[in-house]
């Protein structure tokens, strides 16, 4: 079946949880694949940023468009860097939003906000509309130990048909740099958004091989 152009629109959110490395090359990957890309950014999220990859992110959208763009030598016309309370940006109306979306990394802050329909930014707004739209929500929860709170949440998510990521990747395709732990990750996401990657071999097809 053919993909329309209104099928190939995502909303991404960086969180303020570690895992920064997950969401630029997750973000390079949609792009890669031809999506138009909401990107939403926390403040918390460009302080990991900074800290995880030294990519210091500018808080203007248009002027944090630009460093992600040269940073990752991607194509202009389908990334949009959203405001974290531009309200009028499509991402917040059931309207025009894209039906799918991902928050990765996803704090546990995010986590609960979600859960409870808080809405007190735009990627909470966002995800709130996915949700009431149902549409495909995934949430790269990273977090370790896990709470009783947070996993009531996670929980509370699950039953709504949330689908529920824990960054922890995978060590059977036998990793040799970091790279290659953020791509399973990665690829993992790709799959349950329904995009062709070829990042990670599957399990069982090159095994059937040797």
């Amino acid at each position: 079946m053919a993909t329309s152009m209104s099928d190939k629109r995502i909303t991404l959110a960086w969180s303020g949880a570690s895992g920064a490395p997950y969401g630029l090359r997750l973000l390079e990957c949609l792009l890669a694949a031809d999506y138009e890309v909401y990107l939403l950014v926390s403040s918390a999220a460009r302080v990991v940023l900074a800290t995880e990859h030294g990519l210091k992110l500018p808080s203007g959208p248009e002027a944090a468009k630009e460093a992600l763009v040269k940073h990752l030598n991607a194509p202009t016309d389908k990334l949009v860097v959203c405001g974290k309370e531009d309200w009028f940006s499509p991402v917040a109306s059931g309207s025009a939003a894209p039906k799918k979306m991902v928050v990765c990394p996803c704090s546990a802050g995010s986590l609960a906000a979600i859960a409870h329909g808080m809405s007190d930014n735009l990627a909470e707004r966002a995800a709130d509309v996915v949700l009431k739209e149902c549409g495909q929500l995934l949430l790269v929860v990273r977090e370790t130990p896990f709470s009783t709170l947070h996993l009531e949440n996670m929980l509370k998510l699950s039953q709504m048909g949330v689908t529920i990521m824990p960054a922890a990747p995978g060590f059977y395709h036998q990793p040799k740099s970091i790279d290659d732990l953020v791509d399973f990750m990665v690829a993992r996401i790709l799959d349950h958004l329904g995009i062709e990657q070829v990042l990670v071999p599957r399990w069982g097809y090159d095994q059937r091989d040797k």
